[in-house]
């Protein structure tokens, strides 16, 4: 059963809209089937219209069906592939791709991919609808990921997941500046009280999360950072930017999406709308390789909406200057 309470920033939005963003990798197309089979109930009572706005501290009750079959196929979806051998395999993931399957996406995800591309791949890995992950990026988040093809991979890749030896370097689109250019946040990070869905910084069953921040370029009302993350929890930098003031723009669930009342031009206006999800892009990733040692790299450009986003707040910037 999911639950979860809606906040003030939740006001006005569809019932759909509000729980294909609370529940992780959840479609709209999903929720809406959920909500028209009278799976879903609202202050108690049933809600069947995909359409009915939420109010603010409305408590949101779904019976979500069971997980999908984790009789897992090869799908023929394409792969950007940075580096292949018989142990990993390295991708750049676009926004969009869901990592594995999860409610609302039993198919079209990564490891769909992964098994239609790899046919010497070994599913290693204790969930079976996982095989070979041994980290992850968000359904929204583009860039590097290395997938684990032999169990000597996927033992070695975690280990290093687990000890935080992972290099690890993201680029992310904030509201507004940061009086440091240069700094860390570090606060703990755990499920939110009101949303077991999302995650808060909190306290109570929080853990330590660590994200050291840079000030790239500053745009006066948005600024490019780079991230450098010294814990991985779940998404850690979303909700730890969200804290220090600047969250991600693009982000429907910690973010920012809504730029009508910024005083921007109108061409600006429409490149930050056209972001596909939040401009956060996982833009290096190094790790050990498991069976030679060598130490690999891999970098990334920024995906074509950020890219675009940030040339237009360059331009406004400098307009203005």
């Amino acid at each position: 059963m999911f639950e979860c309470i809606a906040g003030e920033e939740d006001a006005g939005l569809r019932l759909d809209v509000f729980l294909a963003d609370a529940i992780e990798d959840a479609s709209r197309s999903f929720v809406q089937k959920v909500i028209k089979d009278g799976r879903v109930r609202v202050n108690g009572q049933p809600a069947t219209r995909p359409s009915r706005i939420v109010m603010a501290d409305d408590q949101v009750e779904a019976d979500l069906p069971p997980p999908p079959s984790i009789d897992l196929k090869p799908e023929n979806i394409p792969l950007d592939v940075l580096f292949e051998d018989a142990e990993v395999l390295v991708v750049n993931k676009p926004s969009g791709l869901v990592v594995h399957p999860a409610p609302g996406h039993p198919g079209g995800t990564l490891i769909n991919a992964v098994l239609h591309h790899c046919r010497d791949f070994q599913r290693a890995g204790e969930d079976p609808q996982r095989p070979g992950i041994v980290h992850r990026l968000d359904r929204d988040t583009s860039g590097v990921m290395v997938v684990a093809k032999t169990l000597r991979a996927f033992l070695s890749l975690a280990q290093q997941a687990h000890d935080h030896a992972f290099d690890r370097r993201y680029r992310a689109l904030v509201r507004g500046v940061f009086k440091e250019p240069n700094g860390r946040i570090n606060a703990t990070v755990g499920r939110s009280l009101a949303d077991r869905k999302k995650m808060a910084v909190t306290g109570l069953h929080g853990k330590e999360a660590i994200t050291h921040y840079e000030s790239l370029e500053r745009f006066g009302v948005a600024s490019v950072m780079g991230l450098v993350l010294e814990t991985g929890r779940t998404h850690q930098i979303r909700v730890h930017l969200r804290y220090a003031g600047h969250p991600v723009l693009g982000d429907p669930v910690y973010g920012v999406t809504d730029f009508s009342g910024w005083q921007i031009p109108p061409d600006v206006r429409e490149a930050l709308e056209n972001l596909n999800g939040q401009a956060l892009h996982a833009e290096h990733l190094g790790f050990e390789h498991p069976a030679t040692g060598e130490r690999l790299r891999f970098t990334t450009p920024l995906p074509e909406d950020f890219k675009a986003a940030v040339e237009a707040l360059r331009d406004f910037a400098g307009e203005k200057a």
